[in-house]
């Protein structure tokens, strides 16, 4: 009982989160009226899932500022939060329900896959703080990596070229190239060797 109420009291000494402190007035992703038309245009032709072709899609993103090579695949129910924060490089897949959280810049390089379900995460707010501040970091994944289906890609994480990030794993580090990785936190589990 008395352990108990020491706890309670170290607790409640502590700092709390206070959300009515969180301020990200320094956080500019572009004027209001082009955020407004792209969460329209979003809402329309990506998150629904009636179009299913790839091209109005690409032709979309480009009309917003983003980057995207030849020979991209879009499939139905994509989220892109900010596309003038892509970069997409050529022969790209990206799977149905794949959410790319893209508060900054984030690329894809050529010949990689997106698997249904798996996050590009961009953002996160620092638990450590009582305001719960906003935090950012790019992501890139270099040529021919692999996000499996419902993995998670953490802010400012690099996947060099050719890895592979399996399904449901959580990359919160850097990952190596032509390695396999698995887990929450993922972690290298063997070499990606490939044949012809």
């Amino acid at each position: 009982m008395y352990d108990s109420f020491k706890i309670s009291c170290r607790f409640e000494a502590m700092q709390k989160t206070d959300l009515s402190k969180f301020d990200n007035s320094w956080y500019k992703p572009g004027n209001a009226v082009k955020r407004f038309l792209w969460m329209i245009t979003s809402s329309v032709f990506f998150a629904g899932g009636w179009c299913l072709l790839s091209f109005p899609k690409v032709w979309l993103l480009r009309m917003f500022g983003a980057k995207v090579g030849k020979g991209v695949v879009i499939k139905p129910r994509v989220l892109i939060k900010y596309p003038w924060m892509l970069s997409i490089g050529n022969h790209v897949w990206i799977g149905e329900r794949v959410w790319i959280e893209n508060h900054t810049d984030t690329v894809i390089g050529d010949n990689c896959c997106l698997s249904q379900g798996a996050m590009l995460l961009c953002g996160n707010h620092d638990y450590k703080k009582s305001s719960f501040d906003l935090i950012i970091g790019k992501i890139i994944l270099e040529e021919g990596v692999w996000i499996g289906a419902h993995a998670v890609v953490c802010p400012g994480v690099t996947c060099r070229s050719h890895a592979v990030l399996s399904v449901n794993s959580v990359a919160t580090s850097h990952m190596e190239a032509y390695c396999v990785y698995q887990g929450n936190p993922a972690q290298k589990v063997r070499e990606r060797k490939m044949g012809q």
